[in-house]
């Protein structure tokens, strides 16, 4: 029933990046449908996390996060970081080392860094909150959304 009925609510999509805190620096990244503001003071977004996912291990240590919104035209780069099994941050995939040695998508309209501030367990998943402590944000942009179980693009 869940399922069935969140494929009625349109989301935005964006992608959420991480570095491991261990010597490895290993990088992991997932797309999010599930990203959601959730104070202005502190700053605080949150997002869902599945422990089951190749990225939670280094999800559940790391400090800071990336989060990026993507914009319409970025479909092949939701597609990617959504894909099992993927070499995700490998060409054409196109990152940059940013603030807190976190990585930071290029391209995108929207990138956050943020410090994990919670993880907490929810089912299967975690829902973690993170402060924001570093972005850029440009103006413009369409959203890539999800809907009925794919990516699409919003329709005046």
């Amino acid at each position: 029933m869940l399922r069935a009925a969140f494929r009625e609510h349109a989301a935005g999509v964006a992608v959420v990046t991480a570095r491991s805190a261990g010597p490895d620096g290993r990088l992991a990244g997932f797309t999010a449908t599930s990203l959601t503001s959730v104070a202005a003071e502190p700053p605080l977004v949150s997002f869902g996390a599945g422990t089951g996912s190749s990225s939670w291990p280094v999800l559940a240590e790391a400090e800071y996060v990336g989060v990026h919104v993507l914009a319409e035209h970025q479909r092949e780069l939701a597609e990617r970081f959504a894909r099992s099994g993927a070499d995700r941050f490998a060409a054409p995939t196109r990152w940059r080392e940013g603030p807190y040695g976190v990585p930071v998508l290029e391209g995108v309209p929207v990138w956050l860094v943020c410090r994990i501030v919670a993880r907490v367990p929810a089912g299967d998943h975690r829902v973690v909150l993170a402060e924001v402590a570093a972005g850029e944000s440009a103006e413009g942009s369409r959203p890539l959304l999800y809907h009925q179980g794919r990516f699409t693009a919003l329709r005046d």
